[in-house]
């Protein structure tokens, strides 16, 4: 059998194993709503659930059949492009071709950026391949004060080149013309020709040499592969929010990630950094357009990455997931705030995907990930509208559910599915060797799920009602920008918390009021789950943005992560560390 005639097998595999889902779903929603005829509040519920399910039926499948495959049939994800050579105990191949690794900044502090480039140039010069190699930073900074010292660390950064590295690149432009993209293309445009390669590198990035060096291997042995992207782990954090946050996404992308790209294939994501790009085809294929009219959903395309993927595609060359844990890593939002507005730059941007749903010549599977990818952020305010009717209607008496009992199995059965890449990833740990002794053992890790379940939880509703929110302010032009980033600041004042979540606090005391006054205490106790994160938003906002919340995790070894057991010799400490 071809493999272009597996890979279609899968996809026609998934397609029916989602549509079925779907299909006993809705009915089951139907057969709810339409016991006493459909009111008004009900065709909300509908269609909110409709808009909300298949982004959650689709997550679930991708978690079962990455377990699966992970546990049942090792050998298909061994079978999948770059997972021999990442997970190979041999020496990495040395490069051929010239790579540049492209490190885009704009406001960033440029102390720790700068530090964890000199990591990744001393660990592509221990293993003797520096030579083929060359570092280039590229500044859309504006910030006089930031300019400044990100000069001086990039000429302490270029002084210490060594004899056989080429000289790394510096260049500032006045006008952040299409962002990060933007800026990446117009470098591209002036110096890619002298490189095979490059690795995008976000201000957060931070990968080993031998990483490195097997993704360009794999790009050198398999010329028709554009984009090569393993998976992309959180670095030890102070933060709790982090500390937690990273917890829940390390064992729960494994599974998920890997059932993904069993099916995706040579159609995979790329998620914007860390990955290895082929520059011929990036710079002839890869420009992305500037859309007609004004932001929010018009101008410069922010979600570029996706976009990228999908012209590769179009273009005739694979983008390939490795769905295997590496030293790839990146820092994640050190707070609640920060995660909410990185959520909010993306949700703008994949709304933008909207007028790229008739580009000619796209793939299936590329033009179904655009739609996935603006789904992701429709599901949480489909959501949001299903709980806003059912407390209305109650309240109206425009509610006429049926049968109490499947009403009850519904909402179970879609809670299960909601959390089934998490359960997943944990069983994946519990079938892995040594798998729970990479997370402090079992009693630590039963005791991290159980807290990341529960803050999770907790949180969903306040980032689902965020998006939602930010949605309704699209449709009256409000916009974000391409801007800096926290990635280390804690301990965020009560001052500046309540203005962005006063709105939560009085939707979590509405919908609690509401139910208590059409259903009783029993209806507002059950919905607790979602009354408490709203409620609560501030308290909880600051609490887990503190450093002490984040050293007491820390001394507790609580939502551990395997680094901080093993550290990899990238994230050891240097002596400029220690000093």
């Amino acid at each position: 059998m071809s493999a272009s005639v597996a890979i279609r097998r899968r996809r026609r595999f998934v397609v029916a194993l989602n549509a079925a889902t779907l299909a006993v779903a809705f009915a089951a929603m139907a057969s709810l709503l339409c016991a006493d005829g459909l009111t008004l509040a009900e065709a909300v519920i509908g269609l909110g659930f409709m808009l909300s399910m298949p982004y959650t039926v689709l997550g679930f499948w991708n978690a079962v059949i990455g377990l699966v495959l992970r546990h049942g049939w090792p050998e298909t994800v061994d079978a999948m492009p770059g997972v021999a050579e990442l997970t190979t105990a041999a020496a990495p191949p040395v490069p051929d071709g010239q790579t540049v690794l492209v490190m885009t900044l704009r406001n960033e502090t440029p102390a720790p950026v700068f530090e964890r480039l000199a990591r990744m140039r001393e660990s592509l010069a221990a293993i003797g391949v520096i030579h083929r190699f060359t570092f280039a930073v590229l500044s859309d900074s504006d910030a006089p004060d930031v300019i400044a010292a990100e000069q001086a660390e990039f000429r302490a950064f270029a002084a210490s080149a060594a004899t056989d590295e080429a000289a790394p690149f510096y260049r500032r432009r006045e006008r952040n013309t299409g962002y990060k993209a933007g800026n990446i293309a117009e470098f591209l445009d002036d110096r890619g020709a002298a490189f095979e390669y490059f690795i995008p590198l976000d201000a957060d990035s931070l990968m080993s040499g031998e990483v490195i060096v097997r993704l360009v291997g794999v790009m050198q042995a398999r010329p028709t592969i554009g984009i090569l992207q393993s998976l992309v782990v959180g670095m030890p954090s102070d933060s709790g929010f982090a500390r937690v946050f990273q917890f829940g996404m390390r064992h729960a992308m494994r599974a998920f990630t890997t059932g993904a790209a069993w099916w995706t294939a040579d159609c995979g994501s790329y998620w914007g950094h860390n990955a290895v790009i082929r520059v011929a085809p990036f710079r002839a294929y890869c420009r992305l357009p500037e859309l007609s009219g004004r932001p929010p959903l018009g101008g410069t395309i922010l979600s570029h990455d996706q976009v990228e993927a999908a012209f590769m595609r179009r273009a005739g060359y694979e983008v390939r997931v490795v769905p295997v844990e590496t030293d790839s890593y990146e820092i994640n939002p050190p707070t609640l705030l920060d995660f909410i507005r990185r959520e909010l730059r993306w949700c703008q941007g994949n709304m933008q995907y909207l007028r790229l749903l008739t580009t000619p010549g796209l793939e299936p599977v590329s033009l179904f990930q655009l739609v996935q990818a603006i789904g992701m952020y429709l599901a949480p305010a489909a959501w949001i509208a299903m709980i806003a009717a059912s407390c209305i209607g109650g309240v109206l008496g425009d509610l006429s559910l049926g049968s109490v009992t499947l009403g009850l199995t519904l909402f179970v059965a879609v809670f299960g599915l909601a959390i089934a890449p998490k359960i997943a990833g944990v069983i994946d740990v519990l079938l892995s060797h040594r798998g729970t002794a990479r997370y402090g053992g079992a009693l630590l890790f039963a005791a991290s799920v159980t807290v990341e379940l529960l803050w999770s939880t907790l949180i969903a509703p306040v980032v689902a009602l965020s998006i939602t929110l930010f949605l309704l302010g699209l449709l009256f032009g409000r916009t974000v920008a391409w801007g800096g980033q926290n990635r280390d600041r804690l301990d965020i004042p009560w001052r500046d918390a309540w203005p962005p979540l006063v709105p939560h606090t009085l939707a979590g005391i509405a919908v609690a009021t509401t139910l208590w006054i059409a259903a009783g205490a029993g209806a507002a106790l059950w919905a607790a789950p979602i009354i408490i994160g709203p409620t609560m938003a501030v308290p909880l906002t600051v609490w887990s943005g503190r450093r002490t919340v984040g050293a007491v995790m820390q001394r507790r070894r609580l939502c551990l992560i395997p680094e901080e057991r093993d550290r990899p010799a990238v994230l050891a400490a240097r002596r400029a560390d220690v000093a």
